[in-house]
């Protein structure tokens, strides 16, 4: 089995791998939702602690175009100063 990991020994991952193979599809699920769930969060308090000065619109937009772009948040602001 080709190793995928860099920093974890190869024995190691083998072994993570093949437990995680066992588990079942929902609990799997389940992982990558924390997971996601997680990774959504730590970016939000980053964006939050690096501009302590937006208010929280301008935090959720910005989140927006980290991850989605420009485009989109240009879209989105355009539709909320229309609902205003």
């Amino acid at each position: 089995m080709l190793t995928q990991l860099t920093d974890t020994n190869a024995e190691v991952e083998r072994i993570l791998i093949s437990l995680l193979r066992k588990l079942f599809t929902e609990e799997k699920l389940n992982r990558v939702l924390q997971f996601s769930s997680s990774i959504i969060n730590l970016s939000k308090r980053a964006i939050s602690r690096a501009n302590p000065d937006l208010n929280e619109e301008e935090k959720k937009l910005l989140f927006v175009e980290y991850h989605y772009g420009v485009e989109l948040v240009y879209r989105l602001r355009k539709y909320l100063d229309q609902r205003k």
